[in-house]
């Protein structure tokens, strides 16, 4: 059973401007989020010019975008578990270094990408 709401254009406008409220928000509150995006702004066309064919530039910006996923669904993990309440308890402890984790592993995923594709 479909759920009840919008559909067709008005649906999808409604997701652009939830995307576009969630991008707001990580910018506005995480600071390594502002960071990458820098460096996402260096890396990107630097990773069109650099990769020889399609491939190579899809793989170069491709990683480039990954360290921006992981790091907004770091940010919703962090929200989520901060929403519930900000006590020590070790699980929200655990909820928030794995999502520290990913991001550190998108982050070496990105480098080590970068070293291969332009060193090899």
């Amino acid at each position: 059973m479909a759920k009840p709401g919008q559909t067709g254009i008005a649906r999808i406008i409604s997701a652009a401007r939830y995307s576009l409220q969630g991008f707001r928000a990580c910018w506005r509150m995480e600071a390594a989020f502002r960071q990458e995006v820098a460096l996402v702004l260096v890396l990107f066309p630097l990773g069109l010019y650099l990769g020889e064919g399609g491939a190579e530039k899809a793989i170069l910006t491709g990683t480039c975008l990954l360290v921006l996923i992981v790091e907004v669904l770091n940010s919703a993990i962090e929200a989520a578990v901060d929403r519930i309440g900000h006590e020590k308890h070790e699980l929200s402890g655990i909820a928030k270094d794995l999502g520290s984790a990913a991001v550190f592993l998108s982050l070496c995923a990105t480098a080590l990408t970068w070293l291969l594709v332009l060193l090899f």
